[in-house]
């Protein structure tokens, strides 16, 4: 049984385009102005706050943190240390162990930059690497092609759907699942690399 190297909690992530930050109160007014970028709150398959929502929703995460349920980041981009969005290691099963990446939403400008996929290297190096997990899992609605694209080109596999899997509004989803297991982590660290060099000046 692969058991966890470390503690798995906060943690400040530093990349060539992105810095992870562990979420604080004082990331509210920055990451205000990035979910204005692109209204993605409108999307009605995504769960992403309002500008005034936001405090609110920080302080949720907090409290899943202080819960150990979730450890919660902000992420800044690099060239001109601009908030743009948010996203958060959840699901922490100590036992296997494993995770969920996921509650991730960016500004809209940046989508193709690189920065998510970052994240998800300087995320998922943590997790395989420092952490010692066997698996990293990713969720997204069954009707949110673009966010189910962005997993499959991390090279994730799907490993099913959930049907009718989480209430929101009214609406019940279904669930698309994800991951990538320890074995097929360098393969999929290898194609990161790849795609961020191409961003990277």
């Amino acid at each position: 049984m692969t058991t966890p190297r470390r503690t798995i909690g906060p943690v400040s992530m530093t990349g060539r385009l992105v810095d992870l930050e562990p979420l604080t109160v004082d990331h509210a007014p920055g990451l205000r102005t990035a979910v204005a970028d692109g209204r993605q709150w409108e999307l009605w398959y995504a769960n992403v706050p309002t500008p005034e929502g936001m405090a609110a929703e920080i302080d949720r995460r907090l409290d899943l943190q202080e819960a150990g349920m979730m450890v919660p980041y902000a992420t800044r981009r690099v060239f001109d240390g601009a908030l743009i969005g948010m996203t958060t290691f959840l699901n922490v099963d100590h036992t296997v162990p494993r995770l969920e990446i996921g509650a991730t939403w960016n500004a809209a400008s940046v989508s193709g930059t690189g920065t998510n996929a970052e994240s998800k290297l300087l995320m998922m190096t943590q997790a395989f690497d420092v952490w010692g997990v066997a698996a990293v899992e990713f969720r997204t609605d069954w009707m949110n092609g673009p966010s189910r694209a962005a997993i499959e080109r991390l090279g994730a596999k799907l490993d099913g759907v959930l049907r009718q899997q989480a209430q929101r509004d009214g609406y019940v989803r279904d669930t698309a699942v994800y991951s990538v297991v320890a074995a097929e982590w360098a393969a999929v660290r290898k194609g990161l690399e790849f795609r961020i060099r191409r961003h990277v000046g």
